[in-house]
């Protein structure tokens, strides 16, 4: 086999090999042998005509029906000696066959591209902390008195411990209803900071049977966006909500907590918890980002169809019946997502190579470690996943990433900056 691999751009190869007769004849003999149990010639039962007949009257034919077969061995021999690592799917752009004498044939294929280093310990970066006030605990307080409050019919709203139920309305700028934009039966619990200021300044005198008008803001991206509401009221109830004492923390918490001290101190170590976990989070992708940007190279298009093959199948296995949604423009989807499907692909792919640069691999050590942590909020049995996370790829996958962004942590710039504005 003579082989020629020639270099089409930064991701693209085309490899040029020729087969002689000598090495391809045994894979021509499988293919007579395979055809064999199919031929059906009068003087012979089925499957037991001999070779040599079947030779010279089909063999031509099985040839060539053969020849895209034996050239992707051949591919794949060429590539295993070469240690080239082909991603995506190849395709033949040639082939030229002479019988008894040489088959040439000419294959492209993608690879990943060549990636240098740039320094990537060190990174400035900033760590922002949501330092958890005593509002917010006392928000997540009212949030749980009123999953547990009582309530009974009223007709008219006269403060803010009211549920109004109502149909909610869009309308155009001229106060007319757009046909298809009513929603029946929207509860608002007066007290609920989330509710927009604008629906309990309409609804804070409401009566059963009125209906009330209010333009709600909203903020999209650079500019701002008003939507006309008009709301009919169908429905009012005055909630009582219950007194936060040691005995709505027995009954919410089953007498796991026994005092409210004990249950707001918990409340403010969820929060704390939460609100870490969304730093960490964040410090973790600006990491990633800043890894990105100092890096230019082209990625080849295979890997960038292959992650949007993945989120297409995301939203299939989202659905109940494990369709696309009706009326779902997969190609728009997929084009509206194309710039983070090269981001996804440029992080992995640096990933990997800090990895390989830093020695960094998934360990037996690092595989039972993952499985003791993630047994108890799994809720199955350790064993198990370790025997799970040895054999999944995307298991391990998703360690060597972990350990690669702690490796990255550890030797970042890391400046702590309080933001009390930090999103969720």
């Amino acid at each position: 086999m003579q082989v020629t691999i020639n270099t089409i751009s930064d991701v693209e190869q085309e490899a040029d090999i020729e087969i002689s007769n000598d090495e391809i004849q045994p894979h021509f003999e499988h293919a007579y042998e395979e055809y064999r149990p199919k031929v059906e010639m009068k003087g012979f039962r089925k499957g037991r005509v001999p070779l040599p007949i079947i030779k010279k009257v089909y063999g031509p034919a099985i040839e060539y029906e053969a020849l895209e077969e034996i050239a992707a061995t051949f591919y794949r021999k060429a590539m295993d000696e070469r240690k080239i690592e082909p991603v995506g799917r190849p395709s033949i752009t040639d082939m030229d066959f002479k019988r008894g004498e040489r088959f040439t044939f000419k294959i492209k294929y993608e690879v990943k591209p060549a990636i240098e280093l740039k320094e990537y310990k060190g990174l400035p970066l900033v760590k922002y902390l949501h330092p958890v006030t005593d509002q917010e605990v006392d928000e997540e307080v009212q949030r749980l008195q009123r999953v547990n409050s009582s309530s009974e019919q009223a007709e008219k709203v006269t403060d803010e411990h009211f549920a109004v139920t109502a149909d909610v309305q869009e309308l155009d700028d001229t106060g007319s209803p757009l046909i298809g934009k009513k929603t029946p039966g929207v509860r608002f619990h007066l007290i609920d900071p989330e509710i927009a200021s604008q629906i309990k300044d309409a609804l804070k005198a409401a009566e059963v049977g009125g209906t009330y008008n209010a333009r709600l803001e909203s903020q999209h991206g650079d500019h701002a966006h008003t939507t006309p509401l008009s709301l009919t009221v169908t429905k009012i109830e005055k909630v009582s909500l219950p007194t936060f004492d040691d005995e709505l923390a027995k009954r919410v918490t089953g007498g796991k907590v026994t005092s409210a001290d004990e249950l707001r101190a918990n409340i403010r170590k969820e929060l704390e918890h939460y609100w870490t976990g969304l730093s960490n989070r964040r410090l973790d992708d600006d990491l990633a980002g800043e890894l990105v940007k100092q890096h230019e190279f082209t990625i080849p298009p295979s890997i960038v169809d292959s992650i949007l093959d993945t989120m297409v199948e995301d939203v299939k296995n989202r659905a109940r019946d494990k369709r696309l949604p009706h009326g779902f423009n997969e190609a728009k989807f997929r084009e509206e997502n194309r710039v983070y499907a090269v981001w996804q692909a440029k992080w992995t792919l640096l990933k990997d190579s800090v990895a390989k640069a830093e020695s960094l691999s998934v360990t037996p050590e690092d595989i039972d470690r993952t499985a003791e942590r993630d047994a108890e909020s799994m809720r199955i049995a350790k064993d198990k996943l370790v025997t799970h996370y040895r054999t999944s790829e995307s298991a391990q996958e998703h360690i060597l990433t972990e350990k690669v962004m702690e490796f990255l942590r550890t030797h970042a710039s890391i400046t702590e900056q309080a933001d009390s504005a930090m999103k969720d």
